[in-house]
């Protein structure tokens, strides 16, 4: 829990931020409550909602969440040698409950671990992911009631930037981190062209290919 309090503070904002798209974007409270229970994804949702109020095919919806969120087939993939003594249930609550920031926050802790699926691994990633759902979950409730006194010409989303970056420049510790941020950037960046935001899981997958090979790389020199 301690390692995971100092990126609240930004996972509230962004909670707010979009507790208030949602409804500002015609959803009723009721339909931003059981989408933000449900669905817990914040890109997810906030990319989802411009083609909602558009009356976009609901296949379309779908599909644009899903690869915005492909990111956690990597993640699940990283995380499987650890937690796949687990039942099935326990796996598929623990793949609800991870975030973004409690997988960036295990594997440098864990990465290396000679015995992995130990309790203490467990019960570290339980304390990174469940503050992280209570406060999204209570700041974006909080973002959807008071949706309707937040003025439109506020600009949330340059908000939401900010309270992702104040995530984010903390990481930037390492050359391979450094490395692989400016790489997931100029993907990203280059990616605003293709199609259901591809670009991101690009930048993604880029991103963590270019952190490794960087780290290869040092180990490599030093050695």
């Amino acid at each position: 829990m301690r390692a995971i309090v100092p990126a609240l503070i930004a996972t509230g904002t962004w909670g707010m931020v979009t507790g208030v798209a949602m409804v500002k974007s015609g959803l009723t409270e009721s339909m931003a409550l059981a989408m933000t229970l449900l669905l817990y994804a914040g890109s997810a949702q906030l990319t989802s909602l411009p083609l909602i109020a558009a009356g976009a095919p609901l296949w379309l919806i779908f599909m644009a969440g899903s690869v915005v969120n492909l990111r956690f087939i990597i993640f699940g993939a990283a995380l499987h040698p650890y937690f796949r003594h687990l039942s099935w249930p326990r796996r598929l609550g623990l793949g609800y409950f991870t975030t973004d920031m409690g997988f960036v926050l295990f594997m440098p802790r864990y990465g290396d671990a000679a015995e992995r699926g130990t309790r203490e691994q467990l019960w570290f990633f339980l304390g990174t992911i469940v503050p992280g759902w209570i406060v999204w979950q209570s700041s974006s409730i909080v973002g959807i009631y008071l949706g309707a006194m937040v003025p439109s010409n506020w600009s949330l989303d340059f908000a939401a930037v900010l309270a992702l970056l104040a995530i984010t420049i903390p990481l930037a510790n390492s050359k391979p981190m450094l490395i692989s941020m400016l790489a997931a950037g100029l993907v990203a960046w280059v990616g605003q062209l293709f199609p259901l935001r591809l670009g991101l899981a690009a930048a993604v997958i880029c991103g963590i290919v270019a952190g490794m090979l960087a780290e290869r790389f040092l180990q490599k020199r030093r050695a």
